[in-house]
């Protein structure tokens, strides 16, 4: 599993790779499981890349999270070949864990990198959004009204 924090400072510090986030035909899948510490956590991937024996075939990553409606299904998010585009550098992709990247096609090796982000749950400042968006709600009504 990957191994993921935050540095003193509160900044996000990059993926660290623990055995098992390489993608291959021999490991399809990685896992980024839940954690149950009572903090908030966020996944941003930013790299997608073919490692230097991959084989100059089609690569699909697919990642397959939770989505609103708590479905699971994985979505392909990269095709990658070292001929054309061994690379892709992602940005704004942000994952709420548990999370499972999955290598759909092609033999690998495929390695992901990213941050891992994690905050203490603020209860405080979750309910002041809350009413904040009522009042958003309130003024698009009174808008409407002669």
């Amino acid at each position: 599993p990957l191994s993921l924090g935050v540095g003193g400072s509160g900044v996000p510090v990059p993926l660290q790779l623990r055995g098992g986030c390489q993608l291959s035909g021999d490991t399809p899948s990685c896992v980024l499981k839940e954690e149950d510490d009572l903090l908030e956590h966020l996944v941003l991937l930013t790299t997608i890349c073919l490692g230097a024996d991959a084989g100059d075939e089609l690569h699909v990553v697919a990642v397959d999270s939770k989505n609103i409606c708590g479905d699971h299904k994985p979505v392909p998010i990269a095709a990658l070949r070292t001929s054309v585009l061994p690379t892709i550098s992602l940005k704004g992709l942000e994952l709420v864990p548990p999370v499972t990247f999955v290598l759909k096609c092609g033999a690998g090796p495929v390695y992901l990198s990213g941050q891992h982000i994690t905050r203490e749950y603020d209860a405080e400042s979750e309910a002041h959004e809350e009413e904040l968006s009522e009042e958003d709600v309130g003024d698009e009504e009174d808008d409407g009204a002669p």
